[in-house]
């Protein structure tokens, strides 16, 4: 195993140190593993907490910043973080319009984040949640509270963030983000392995010609293994897959191609070429898109593909400015194709 590291497991304490050091004109540290906006907290504004395990920068300490979210809580590396740095993220930004908790379904998130609700609640505070579960290779339709949340998480953030930025109320800011979740799927594939620096091994095990589609950000299984193939052809089932879950046709969507880590921009902008045409030939104007490494899993290679149904709200909300640590964008006018 070769990684850029010290003692494996002082990695993400010190990840944390030079995150801070490196953004420090956006964030502050408010706990050993916890940020917050370096303004936190604003007044009259919801704030909003994200979170869960280290190793999928930019998610989610990256997206601390006016337009996204108010504070995050980051644990190990593809383990969720306890209750006690999530209530710090909270208690920090909380300027008395409540608080609004986004992370996605896991079981140790879902733990966590419900104990940090609870005790936030007990101190007085706020607190809603929405759990994220736009991927729709982890169980099927009939089943959605079961998925996994995923790469749609970049828009969600946006949508909710830029509520909240109009100085909306904890309820209208709680709705959007589940109105943005409610319409957004995500699928990826997997073409490697990562390493997780604590155990110096590969997470799985794939031969040279595979790849799995539908495999998870920590590594969990997906719908099927295959042989390699053209990436038309792959791209071309994984939308067929999206497609099936909800119907974009003649919609107007938000798209992201994301990597996972390990794959060049390239490959990323090949992804984006097949999923804009096979878009065209279904009627779905691309009004949002964005292309790289928004949740990556250290350095596994492969992508995913997470498209956002919009209304009106949400497309007008999208063309807000973003302005976090790593992720962002100027004010838009308006949408184009």
């Amino acid at each position: 195993m070769k990684k850029l590291i010290n003692d494996p497991f002082d990695m993400v304490e010190e990840m944390v140190d030079g995150f801070i050091s490196a953004n420090d004109d956006i964030v502050k540290r408010v706990g050993r593993r916890s940020i917050a906006r370096l303004e936190s907290p604003i007044p009259n504004k919801v704030a909003i907490v994200v979170g869960g395990g280290s190793g999928h920068l930019p998610a989610f300490a990256g997206y601390v910043g006016s337009g996204m979210a108010d504070a995050a809580a980051f644990g190990n590396v593809f383990a969720s973080p306890p209750a006690k740095p999530i209530i710090e993220a909270a208690l920090a930004c909380d300027s008395g319009a409540g608080v609004v908790f986004i992370y996605g379904n896991y079981a140790g998130d879902c733990l966590n984040f419900d104990r940090a609700q609870d005790t936030c609640r007990e101190m007085g505070h706020d607190v809603e949640s929405v759990v994220m579960n736009d991927d729709v290779a982890s169980a099927p339709s009939s089943d959605v509270l079961r998925r996994r949340g995923i790469g749609g998480m970049l828009w969600v953030y946006q949508i909710a963030g830029a509520k909240a930025e109009t100085l909306a109320s904890l309820g209208e800011v709680v709705e959007i983000a589940h109105r943005a979740n409610e319409n957004t799927r995500t699928i990826g594939v997997g073409l490697s392995s990562c390493i997780v620096p604590a155990n110096g091994k590969a997470t799985f095990a794939l031969a040279d010609d595979e790849i799995e589609v539908g495999l998870g950000i920590h590594g969990e299984p997906g719908m099927k293994r295959q042989k390699v193939a053209p990436v038309d052809e792959i791209i071309e089932e994984m939308f067929a897959q999206l497609m099936a879950d909800l119907d974009y046709r003649d919609q107007r969507v938000a798209l992201s191609i994301n990597g996972l880590g390990g794959t060049p921009a390239e490959e990323l902008f090949v992804v984006y070429r097949k999923v804009k045409a096979l878009c065209d030939a279904h009627g779905i104007t691309i009004a949002h898109k964005a292309v790289g490494e928004f949740v990556t899993a250290l350095e596994m290679a492969g992508a995913s593909i997470s498209i956002t149904r919009l209304d009106p709200e949400m497309e007008i909300l999208l063309n807000a400015p973003v302005n976090t640590c790593m992720f962002k964008k100027l004010q838009r006018e308006s949408s184009s194709t």
